[in-house]
């Protein structure tokens, strides 16, 4: 009985676990299905400016819920989904996109991995050469061979 109840116990954990993150609350939810969706697909792509890391369809901090509201918003009066994005875009900037474009002022954005990458190679390249460098030989001078020789040699008790 004990191990049943464990077994839905962690079932449900799983179930929860796995169900999608989302902060929408009910009161932010559209009555147009259709306007309902276009404001989910254009919430995924924005970015929370506060956890930065989530879409403000995922987070659940009161600027995200600002922006999700304003997005519903922009939508009811007629705006088409790249108009709800400039709109966004234009109070705050490109940072607010999840996949800001690439030009000028977002290029460091997209060439910083490239750039870790590489200078992460070059110091591999440089630390497997000097770990390479040291001869194990060359490490000890013929005394110091000697005594470890002395040292490592089988007792005859053994």
């Amino acid at each position: 009985m004990r191990t049943g109840l464990m077994r839905v116990g962690l079932v449900l954990a799983a179930l929860l676990i796995a169900a999608p993150a989302t902060a929408v609350e009910p009161g932010e939810i559209l009555k147009d299905p259709v306007l309902e969706g276009r404001a989910r697909d254009i919430s995924r792509e924005l970015r929370c400016l506060v956890c930065q890391n989530q879409s403000i369809d995922d987070s659940n901090a009161d600027l995200a819920r600002d922006l999700r509201v304003l997005v519903r918003e922009r939508l009811t009066a007629g705006d088409t989904n790249p108009q709800v994005f400039d709109y966004v875009v234009a109070r705050y900037g490109d940072f607010v996109l999840l996949s800001p474009p690439l030009k000028s002022s977002t290029l460091i954005l997209w060439g910083a991995p490239g750039i870790l990458l590489i200078f992460g190679a070059i110091g591999l390249v440089f630390w497997y050469r000097r770990r390479g460098a040291i001869d194990p030989t060359d490490a000890l001078t013929e005394d110091e061979q000697q005594r470890l020789a002395v040292l490592l040699k089988p007792e005859d008790g053994q």
